[in-house]
């Protein structure tokens, strides 16, 4: 709770400790039921927010799942939620965008594509006098046109082959050294494990990039590749997406990785929401396997956003006669940087709702494999046809309130762990922490008993101005990246990824509140007296 994960996502500062255990009646049966239930989850469609999200989401908060509170039923299970809504009733504006999805993530490819302003040049800035008026006019030609124009994006053999590569690179760089970490233990005693090599793999990658691309010694590949292999991408991901979420249904069915898996009871659901929380295979050299919400969330997704802009900013000064556009500079350094930060807290994002909470379905993992490109990208990608045209001033600007976002989201981040790691034993902003020490019970999977815990609930610095004050800082950034596409000149669209981000991070502080409501009960009344505010004080 009260601490942020790069991303925005969040959990709990716990500071376990046993206090005298008792046993659970009927203890096998129960422990099979939380097995195969009490992680069951609530829909969050991407990724990461920003892609910090991403709950970050990109976006971060949500305490450590398993537990009980005093006041609640036996065993965190008994509604098969582990503290949050579960299942498609749980969000249906996020159901409907998850069924819209896989044919909207190809329709923005094409908005932004070469194609589209060859076909109609300048349409893509006038979505509300040129799109809407022409929808009115003929309703029927206008939606057969945009069916046509989304099916109109399918894979190529040079997309494929780049996608495959861009992965094989990845997969290898898993081998970096990295020391060794873990997450949170969940309700069945699983303590997921880590090799925490994320900034050398942020680096690395980048050197790898550049050295490939004419820029470099190799001359593989033109710089701008991302670009031009855009539309055949989103589309290979996307048909690679679905298939892939069935895989990762089976195998959570029939082959977990851990006892944090079961189904639902619907096929939809255990399809869209998933089957298991810690899918990983076995691979030599890999002691622990390779972890595929890791992979597919950060050493692909994140990777693939954060090197995008650069290569989005190289193709429009090359197809802009050596014209450097000044918004679209600065949001792909901003972003950049914001990413750079994500690897250097990849642990907090790997102690998150996206990874402790949400299991490894079609909401999670096609989010962070189509949408996160899609949508995260698309206000830097429309800049390529369309330049900002700001001037240098004002597109400086809007990257320092940029950054300033960035780095205090950093400063929320870090003040949480420092917090964390002491045990409250620090100061914060020059004076002594304010905190409420919350207890909650969770079931020892291998002796049955259960056994009381503690979370640090912080109220002081960041955390005491709202429960959630880093998601504003979340979209401080969001809202200046899509400021620099300059939507009073190209019109609206640019602005969809902030209007969708602070649409999912609102949801989330909605979700982690009634999570952490049901795990710490009247403790968490306490810490909402001394925190009423969620986002922003004085408004919500």
């Amino acid at each position: 709770l009260c601490t942020t994960s790069i991303g925005s996502q969040a959990h709990s500062t716990d500071s376990a400790h046993r206090s005298t255990p008792r046993r659970v009646s009927n203890y096998p049966q129960t422990l099979q039921y939380c097995a195969r239930n009490a992680v069951y989850l609530a829909p969050s469609l991407t990724i990461s927010s920003m892609g910090e999200t991403k709950n970050g989401t990109s976006t971060p908060p949500t305490s450590n799942g398993g537990g009980v509170t005093q006041d609640k039923k036996d065993y965190a299970g008994d509604d098969g939620t582990n503290y949050v809504e579960a299942g498609i009733e749980a969000n249906p504006y996020f159901f409907a965008l998850i069924i819209a999805a896989p044919f909207l993530s190809l329709l923005l490819a094409y908005l932004t594509s070469a194609e589209m302003e060859a076909e109609y040049p300048g349409l893509a800035t006038m979505p509300i006098g040129g799109m809407a008026q022409g929808l009115l006019s003929d309703p029927m030609g206008g939606i057969k046109g945009a069916i046509l124009a989304g099916l109109s994006i399918t894979p190529n053999l040079e997309a494929i082959q780049f996608i495959l590569g861009f992965w094989a690179v990845a997969f290898l760089l898993e081998f970096l050294p990295g020391k060794i970490e873990t997450g949170p233990e969940t309700l069945t005693g699983h303590v997921p494990k880590y090799k925490n090599n994320a900034v050398l793999h942020c680096v690395v990658y980048t050197g790898l990039f550049w050295a490939g691309s004419n820029l470099g010694p190799l001359d593989l590949y033109d710089f701008g590749i991302i670009y031009d292999t855009f539309t055949g991408s989103v589309a290979f991901l996307n048909l690679f997406g679905l298939i892939f979420c069935m895989f990762l249904t089976y195998k959570g069915l029939h082959y977990p990785s851990t006892d944090d898996c079961g189904s639902s009871g619907s096929v939809i659901k255990d399809y869209l929401w998933g089957t298991e929380l810690y899918p990983r295979l076995p691979c030599p050299g890999l002691p622990y396997g390779l972890d595929l919400k890791r992979f597919i969330n950060c050493r692909f997704s994140m990777t693939y956003w954060q090197l995008a802009g650069l290569s989005f900013c190289y193709r429009s000064y090359a197809l802009h006669d050596d014209t450097l556009d000044y918004g679209l500079m600065f949001s792909a350094l901003s972003q950049y940087l914001y990413l750079f930060k994500f690897f250097l807290w990849e642990m907090g994002y790997m102690r998150s709702i996206d990874i402790i909470v949400d299991r490894a379905g079609f909401e999670i993992q096609w989010g962070c494999l189509v949408w996160v490109p899609a949508v995260y990208t698309l206000h830097t990608r429309f800049l390529v046809q369309n330049p900002s045209g700001l001037s240098f001033p004002a597109a400086l600007a809007l990257f320092v309130l940029s950054m300033t976002g960035v780095v205090l989201n950093y400063l929320a981040d870090r003040e949480r762990d420092v917090f964390r790691a002491t045990g409250g034993k620090c100061k914060v902003w020059g004076r002594e922490p304010k905190y409420i020490t919350a207890e909650y019970e969770i079931i020892d999977r291998k002796t049955g008993e259960i056994n009381t815990k503690k979370s640090l609930l912080l109220a002081s610095g960041f955390w005491g101005v709202a429960r959630h004050f880093q998601y504003f800082f979340e979209l401080t950034a969001a809202w200046s990246w899509c400021l620099l596409a300059n939507p009073l000149q190209n019109g609206v669209i640019p602005l969809f990824y902030c209007v969708f981000l602070t649409y999912l991070l609102i949801d989330r502080a909605e979700r982690d509140s009634k999570k952490c409501r049901l795990k710490y009960g009247k403790y968490y009344d306490e810490y909402c007296n001394l925190v009423p505010y969620k986002i922003l004080p004085g408004i919500f």
